[in-house]
């Protein structure tokens, strides 16, 4: 892992492998951004690439300004990182406190599929972590589902839950916990997200706290909000779920997986269950979207049914075959493997 610093501003690029085709991952903004948090995030992107075979590396950018100083920020990041994205040395995803829009000025030199970044990558997404939930379970019918950190990637997972027989029975954002006993339909829900963002939860009822939705009941939880928010404490809470699947990097702790570990409940791999979006970024831009659409329904449920019966556990199982495939192109494997601290 190298930290790359910019002089224009004060940011900087984690880079996680030397010797990558290509590293792409998340660009945010915040009053300071903590090289810790973007290490982890550029390790989970690269176990991504490992786990689909691309020998490509994660990466991970953070641009720390204050409020009144956030777009000059973002202006002299975007200029000083034009020469880093066209050798492919950092490809950026918009991230916390950055749009597309921001970036938009390095689409025409990324290597990726630039036209399918956004809303087509976040369904993509949002798909792959159902599918990844369906193979890790065998069914989703009939299960109540629970999506903690609601995001722009939820419309499509609740659809994509929906249409293989699930309800989503609770959802929160930063601004708290919803519940309906009879489920949301997915397209109130992508309603109000295109309205409202992360106040969505203000459509439907009474707002409970967002910690609340730990104690909704549901058969399986998605998490996302936040890295680490699947710490030991909540995984306790967590101890009789079905599953519990992310649908934001990281959400789960060592300390945490340990917990549902023991407690017999499956917790499937970020790096598999969000890779849908990478699957749609590299490829034939001739593609159909339906084509890649089917492509991430083939190829995460095939992973995912792989890592499902493995006595270690998916996430671990991943792992190994993500670390199986480094091995092929990497002298000695990164320290550390793509859990929160």
């Amino acid at each position: 892992m190298r930290i790359h610093k910019f002089s224009s501003t004060e940011a900087f690029i984690a880079i996680d492998l030397d010797g990558a085709e290509a590293s792409s991952g998340p660009a945010r903004w915040a009053k300071k951004v903590l090289q810790g948090g973007a290490k982890d995030l550029a390790r989970s992107q690269t176990y991504t690439y490992a786990v689909l075979g691309m020998a490509r590396g994660g990466a991970s950018a953070g641009i720390s300004a204050d409020g009144p100083d956030r777009s000059t920020a973002i202006e002299a990041f975007v200029s000083e990182a034009a020469d880093l994205v066209a050798s492919g040395i950092y490809l950026p995803d918009a991230a916390k406190g950055v749009s597309p829009d921001d970036l938009a000025a390095l689409a025409a030199t990324d290597q990726r599929d630039t036209a399918r970044l956004g809303a087509f990558a976040d369904r993509c997404e949002g798909l792959g972590a159902a599918v990844v939930a369906e193979k890790t379970l065998g069914s989703l019918d009939g299960r109540s589902i629970a999506i903690e950190g609601f995001d722009a990637n939820g419309a499509a997972l609740a659809t994509a839950l929906i249409d293989r027989g699930a309800k989503v029975t609770a959802i929160s954002t930063g601004t708290g916990t919803v519940t309906s006993a009879s489920g949301f339909p997915a397209p109130v829900l992508a309603a109000s997200w295109g309205e409202l963002g992360v106040d969505l939860v203000n459509d439907f009822g009474e707002v409970g706290h967002a910690k609340a939705i730990f104690d909704s009941g549901a058969d399986v939880f998605f998490a996302g909000s936040k890295m680490g928010v699947i710490d030991h404490t909540v995984a306790a809470q967590l101890s009789e779920t079905a599953a519990v699947v992310p649908c934001g990097r990281l959400p789960l702790t060592a300390r945490g997986l340990a917990v549902l570990r023991s407690a017999g409940v499956p917790a499937p791999a970020d790096f598999v269950a969000l890779a849908g979006s990478t699957l749609a970024l590299w490829g034939d831009t001739n593609r159909t979207d339906e084509a890649i659409l089917a492509g991430v329904t083939e190829d995460l449920g095939d992973l995912s049914a792989g890592y499902a019966s493995h006595e270690d556990g998916p996430l671990l199982a991943a792992c190994y075959d993500a670390e199986d495939f480094l091995s092929t192109w990497q002298e000695t494997l990164p320290f550390g493997r793509p859990l929160a601290p």
